[in-house]
């Protein structure tokens, strides 16, 4: 068979291959976090007619001889993800883009995991760029995609009492709502309940409001009862129950920075995996703006990064070297049928 024929099919599967990822890039143009793909092409292997040589000497003889060979066509060389960072777009409520490189760390299950590079890439993380947060039914932090909790680090203590400064636990644990030991009334906190984060004191706060700030520090606004000392016209004191809406931090949300963020895996949904095998490199874990790391915008989600300009004419030059190929494989038919009909 013709060689030419080999290298023809070869470069019809190439690009069909490039078409794929070039159809998927424009698919997701609209999908918060994707980040473009670019598929490149390399030489496929090659059978040597003749080896190169060197020449007899400068006193005479032969020359050198160059080496003759024979290709057949091409073959994926790699598919380059794009991880630069795109256009933040407003959507407001309770979602955040990362300024900069980095990523949320999420998991479908609840648990508690040290910072350290090995400990976060040996765990279940699903990393993403897609800042769109909700409060579920059970007081947890969880993201839209897929309702995994989202991790970052916990509140110390009691953020009810003003006397405690604002400190985070280390590990890594599932943001939550603080659960409340007190009695309710009426869905009314008194200002005696002590928050706790274990599963089995209480129910989650109920919380008025849920934000999130540019250092990833998550604030609720729950309804307390405070009680008002004054006097009355005869200087006795007095005391009433009044109803205050008191703002406390419940957690700050982790981001993840890795070596070589372009090593991490998709896994769809707009996640990302990674492994303590894989070429991700290092990965650390911090605060959002802490240790050189990056804020947040809060109230945007991050844009895909698909341009759609630069995937129209990839999709042009794609289509022709398709048509090229296939204009090969035409003419060797043409030739293969020539010498079948030699003999007659």
């Amino acid at each position: 068979m013709l060689r030419a024929l080999d290298s023809a099919v070869a470069g019809l599967r190439a690009h069909q291959n490039k078409l794929d990822v070039i159809g998927h890039n424009l698919a997701n143009v609209n999908t918060a976090g994707y980040k473009s793909q670019s598929y490149l092409f390399k030489e496929a292997m090659y059978q040597t007619s003749t080896n190169s040589t060197s020449g007899s000497g400068s006193s005479g003889g032969s020359g050198g001889v160059n080496a003759a060979q024979y290709g057949y066509g091409t073959m994926m060389g790699s598919i380059w993800v794009d991880m630069a960072a795109s256009t933040p777009t407003q959507m407001g409520g309770l979602t955040a883009t990362i300024d900069g490189e980095g990523f949320f760390l999420t998991m479908p299950t609840v648990s508690s995991v040290a910072t350290g590079s090995e400990d976060v890439k040996g765990s279940n993380f699903q990393y993403t760029r897609v800042g769109q947060f909700k409060i579920d039914s059970d007081g947890y932090l969880v993201d839209s995609n897929s309702n995994n909790f989202v991790y970052g680090f916990r509140t110390k203590g009691d953020p009810l009492d003003p006397k405690n400064a604002i400190e985070f636990e280390e590990e890594l644990q599932p943001i939550r709502v603080c659960l409340v030991t007190s009695t309710t009334t009426n869905n009314i906190i008194t200002n005696t309940g002590k928050f706790s984060d274990s599963e089995a004191d209480g129910d989650p706060a109920l919380a008025k409001s849920v934000k999130i700030d540019n250092e990833g520090k998550v604030t609720i606004g729950i309804k307390v009862k405070e009680t008002l000392v004054g006097e009355d016209d005869a200087g006795n004191p007095t005391y009433t129950e009044v109803e205050v809406i008191k703002e406390v931090v419940i957690g700050q949300v982790a981001i993840a920075t890795f070596q070589n963020q372009e090593g991490l895996t998709k896994s769809g949904g707009s996640y990302y995996t990674a492994s303590r095998s894989d070429n991700s490199g290092v990965c650390e874990v911090t605060a959002p703006g802490a240790g050189g790391a990056s804020n947040l915008i809060t109230g945007y989600v991050e844009a895909s990064n698909v341009d759609m300009a630069k995937e129209f004419s990839e999709l042009i030059t794609t289509q022709r070297g398709f048509q090229a190929n296939s204009k090969m494989i035409t003419v060797s038919d043409q030739v293969l049928e020539e010498l079948v009909n030699m003999k007659r």
